[in-house]
């Protein structure tokens, strides 16, 4: 312990250990290290230096020491750059004589405990511990410093604040030049020390211990260090990694793609986590995930790079074999959309081939039973070498003579029962075939596709079987070449998985091909067999059943020639598809029939089928639901009667003609002309009814061009119906070289993109009667007169017409009929003559109401005309005509002697003539 003055203040030895000339060197260089700033105005120190008041430490209340003046502490970390780890862990620097008295004390000393050196040099530093115990461990750690030469423990001082800090000490043995001796005590926070050695040692054990990889590299990329998993990894001691760069460790290939990234990550210090890599081909081989990151200290130095490998080859192939998994997956999806709303076996044995190629074979080929493919039943019988095989799907990865070969479409397939073949359709068992014989024995032997398969390089195969309701349908074969691995049994299996799926969408292919079938056999049995070409008009038609997505539908049309070289022409569309649709369409189209040759009005004639909807309709749940446009022309008069019932309107076409055209020839060309559409009273579609049907009569020029369709040609998902109307227009102006030119130029028009619906087309060129048929008509007053007139012109005409077979019989029966107009008619009375293959007489009068032919009996007197009429006119019929009716007869031109169907011509009295 150090003696002391009065004032408690320490007393300076002037000799022994530690004298004060090396204190004093000690003291400036502590001085030197240590800037401090006095300010003016301080009171003078105890060896006459002025002491600037005490400046407090880390922010406590400063305490002057037992018996000393105040002194300057200096701020703490002044003249020290931060960012280095003595910030964490601080170290001070005290030197003590032999006795334990301060020789020098460190500003770092002086930061962790406060006291300034002002103040400890020359007092004991037993002087800074709380208690006895204390005081003597320090004093035996100075006798062994002095003995061995070295100590280290920990021990408590006290700091100014009057807090215990525990310390880890070291103490070393100094001798200056002068030969004496001194203490070097190293003071460090033992708190934070061992935080320090607790973090070192986790890295220890993380780094040794880690199943991770773990690499430490300089700037310039050279391993600093590497644990013993990273060694194994790389097939290397650690000890070798020291001092070299990936490249000098690594195969070129792999160090090269590594190197890349520990050079991005040292320039940029972005880090890169968790890349997978090959594994380079060392100890251990398979995948890795590699992960880098820039390392740099405190005051933001780069000190190079940290790294981790990973070996990820089990979760890679597990990923993999996941991912392998979902492929599939999505490739059965994705031939399940492809396929789905397809219904020709065609096209999904090509969307089956191409689905395969090349995501799981080199070559495909899906061969199957041509009963499949032309939608026959299927064989009840096993296969065998007779059963006819077609190969309608084919893809490879090349093309090529070869391929061409082994990939025929539309090939026909031999094989013999002993074959791949013939034991996969017997059996339905797939095969899996990769030997050279097996490959050889396919279908029979001397196959030209087996010769062009070697050629190719196959070298495996699966044959697996197509099935659908048990009964195997064909076959998927799928091959692979070149360095390409065989198939395996997962392959086989996923396969069959696909091959199943597409046998149950051939088959149903198939089915809808039957049912498609009949259903267009009915649908044609039902539509005109035969298009009569009528006097004074020219038809042509085509009728285009809907495409392959979708069923048959109800469109028809049909031509009916009336009498009076009159024609009538229909068009309509049944709603709906399918058997149950086409057969409403016959049944309509009967009674569209039946009607007409009653000779009624269009807008009667509608008016009467829509009568019998509820007979008509397809069933008693659903009530019949059709549009229809009827069209009557009298190439005579030629006039035009046209209605329609919810229909598309027709289509006008008046040809340019010029003054001085002869008159229109069938089969002449079509000069064009300017087109319209018809304003018709809409009128609502059969079976819905509460809307009258009208007509419009018109009066047609001559060669007059009438087209009538269903909605399939002009409408469109996206587009109005006036649009396709105005196509329809646009072409039919144009000139054609004939009317069949003109069908066949309006049905190119069709767009791609229109509803797959039935197309009925009906054209129609409107000229005159004949050339040179004979035609002669009177107007009549409704007097008895009209009687006998009417018999004389008669007579006269068939005489000029050098028919007077047929002369008596007309007489007679001109005769009745004017007299029956005479007596109940109050308007002129027309009277008409046609000859052309066979006679036509026309009576016409304004009573609306028509005849009705009655069974006279014995007794009457009258009542016979109508009788007379239908035993010896070959077809007789009466029609309104404007406000009244027509009552017309014909005669045979071939027979010079009319027979009677129904037995012989009872006896009568002509009336007499009236004058």
């Amino acid at each position: 312990m150090s003696s002391r003055d009065g004032g408690g203040r320490p007393v300076r030895r002037s000799g022994g250990v530690g004298g004060a000339s090396a204190r004093a060197r000690l003291r400036r260089r502590a001085r030197r290290a240590r800037p401090a700033a006095e300010p003016a105005g301080a009171a003078p120190a105890a060896h006459g230096t002025p002491v600037p008041p005490v400046v407090p430490l880390r922010g406590l209340p400063s305490l002057a020491f037992p018996g000393a003046p105040a002194v300057p502490v200096a701020e703490p970390g002044a003249g020290r750059t931060a960012g280095s780890l003595l910030d964490v862990v601080r170290v001070a620097i005290v030197i003590l004589d032999t006795s334990g008295r301060v020789v020098l004390w460190s500003p770092a000393a002086e930061e962790m405990l406060g006291w300034p050196s002002e103040v400890l040099v020359g007092r004991a530093i037993d002087e800074l511990m709380a208690d006895a115990d204390q005081i003597g461990r320090a004093r035996a750690a100075i006798q062994e410093t002095l003995r061995a030469g070295s100590w280290h423990g920990v021990a408590e001082l006290t700091d100014r604040d009057g807090v215990g800090v525990a310390v880890e000490a070291r103490l070393s043995l100094l001798v200056d030049g002068d030969g004496t001796p001194f203490l070097q005590v190293a003071l460090a926070d033992a708190g934070a020390l061992q935080a320090v050695e607790r973090d070192l040692a986790v890295r220890d054990a993380l780094f040794e211990q880690s199943p991770l990889g773990i690499a430490i590299l300089d700037t310039e990329l050279r391993y600093t260090a590497v644990n013993q998993t990273l060694a194994d990894m790389n097939g290397i001691p650690p000890e070798e990694h020291v001092g070299r760069t990936t490249g000098e460790t690594l195969p070129e290939r792999a160090a090269d793609e590594i190197t890349a990234i520990q050079r991005q990550v040292l320039a940029t210090g972005e880090p890169v986590i968790d890349v997978t890599l090959s594994s380079p081909v060392t100890a251990r081989s398979g995948f890795r995930s590699i992960s880098y990151s820039r390392m740099t200290d405190r005051s933001g130095r780069v000190l190079g790079i940290s790294g981790t490998v990973m070996d990820v080859t089990e979760r890679y192939r597990a990923v993999a074999k996941v991912e392998h998994a979902r492929r599939r997956l999505s490739l059965l999806n994705e031939f399940g959309s492809r396929v789905g709303d397809l219904l020709d076996a065609s096209r999904i044995a090509q969307e089956l081939a191409g689905a395969v190629v090349p995501r799981l074979a080199d070559y495909a080929g899906v061969i199957l039973l041509q009963a499949v493919a032309h939608g026959d039943d299927l064989p009840r019988h096993g296969h065998d070498r007779r059963t006819s095989l077609l190969q309608l799907g084919v893809a490879s990865v090349q093309d090529g003579p070869e391929v061409q070969v082994m990939l025929r479409h539309g090939a026909r397939i031999t094989f013999t029962e002993d074959s791949a073949f013939g034991r996969v359709l017997r059996s339905g068992v797939p095969e899996l075939l990769s030997g050279s014989d097996e490959l050889s024995d396919v279908s029979y032997p001397g196959d030209p596709k087996v010769q062009a398969a070697h050629e190719l390089g196959v070298h495996s195969r699966l044959v697996v079987p197509l099935r659908a309701r048990g009964i195997v349908i064909g076959l998927l074969v799928v091959s692979r070449a070149g360095y390409r691995e065989g198939f395996d049994r997962d392959d086989l299996a996923f396969t069959v998985e696909l091959a199943d799926r597409a046998g149950s969408s051939l088959d149903n292919a198939r089915l809808y091909a039957r049912e498609r079938s009949a259903a267009l056999t009915l649908q044609r049995t039902l539509l005109p067999q035969q298009v009569p070409q009528p006097t004074g008009v020219e038809v042509a038609y085509r009728y285009v059943p809907g495409s392959s997505g979708t069923e048959v539908g109800g469109d028809w049309f049909d031509v009916i020639p009336l009498p009076g070289d009159r024609t009538a022409m229909v068009v309509g569309d049944v709603m709906g598809h399918g058997l149950r649709a086409a057969a409403t369409m016959g049944r309509l189209r009967t009674a569209v029939r039946v009607l007409a040759a009653l000779d009624l009005p269009p807008d009667v004639l509608l008016r009467h089928v829509h009568e019998l909807a509820d007979d008509l309709a397809q069933g008693p749940d659903e009530a019949l639901l059709a549009t229809c446009v009827y069209a009557v022309f009298d190439p005579v008069r030629r006039r035009l009667t046209v209605t329609k019932a919810g229909h598309i309107p027709p289509v006008l076409v008046v040809p340019k003609r010029e003054e001085g055209d002869g008159p229109v020839r069938t089969g002449s060309p079509l000069p064009g002309g300017v087109g319209q559409v018809l304003d018709l009273p809409s009128g609502a579609p059969l079976g819905v009814g509460g809307v009258p049907f009208e007509s419009v009569e018109l009066e047609i020029p001559e060669g007059t061009l009438l087209a009538l369709c269903t909605d399939g040609l002009v409408e469109s998902r996206d587009k109005d119906l006036d649009v396709g109307l105005g196509r329809l227009i646009d072409v039919l102006e144009q000139p054609h070289a004939s009317i069949q030119q003109a069908c066949e130029a309006v049905l190119d028009t069709m767009e791609q993109g229109r509803e797959p619906d039935d197309v009925a087309l009906l054209l129609a060129r409107l000229g005159r009667g004949q050339a040179g048929t004979p035609t002669a008509g009177w107007t009549l007053p409704a007097e008895p007169t009209a009687v006998s007139r009417a018999r004389r012109l008669v007579r006269g005409t068939l005489a000029d017409w050098s028919v007077e077979q047929l002369t008596d019989t007309a007489e007679l029966l001109v005769s009745e009929l004017v007299t029956n107009s005479v007596r109940y008619a109050s308007a002129p009375i027309g009277v008409r003559l046609t000859l052309g293959d066979r006679l036509l007489v026309e009576i016409s009068d304004p009573l609306p109401d028509p005849p009705r032919e009655r069974q006279a009996a014995e007794g009457d007197e009258g009542g016979r005309g109508l009788e007379l009429v239908s035993r010896l006119a070959l077809h007789w019929g009466a029609r309104a005509e404007g406000m009244g009716k027509v009552v017309w007869f014909e005669l045979d031109l071939n027979e010079s002697e009319q027979e009677y169907g129904n037995g012989p011509v009872p006896e009568f009295e002509p009336e007499p003539d009236v004058v």
